[in-house]
């Protein structure tokens, strides 16, 4: 087992295991399945990454599953995502209950505001 050390620097060596095993699952999606799970996938890395790891490991491996059962039913990928992917995604995101940096600085700016606000009649 690595140091913890170097998996703090280069992230968990069994998490980037289940990210391979989900990208093997996610290349065995037939055509237009694979390529919604891709494209939902980029957005996640881009948007969804603001969560830590684990935590997008398990929006991936949903969105697997997902994807995963509705090649299985032959459903119609519309069916699954509707007329707006952005709204499915940002609403898929939103169900995960991780802390995302974006969370901590909400929280930070209305502390400060908070604080300043306390202080208006003191002065």
């Amino acid at each position: 087992m690595a140091p913890k050390w170097i998996e703090l620097v280069t992230g968990s060596l069994e998490d980037k295991k289940t990210y391979r095993r989900l990208k093997e699952r996610q290349k065995q999606l037939p055509s237009p399945y694979r390529e919604t799970a891709e494209a939902l996938e980029r957005y996640l890395m881009s948007v969804g990454g603001l969560a830590g790891g684990a935590v997008l490991l398990e929006m991936m491996r949903d969105l697997l599953e997902l994807m995963e059962s509705t090649a299985e039913n032959r459903s119609p990928v519309r069916e699954v995502v509707g007329e707006d992917p952005v709204e499915f995604i940002e609403t898929f995101i939103t169900s995960y209950t991780d802390k995302t940096w974006m969370d901590k600085e909400r929280a930070r700016l209305r502390d400060a505001i908070d604080r300043a606000a306390a202080q208006e009649g003191t002065s």
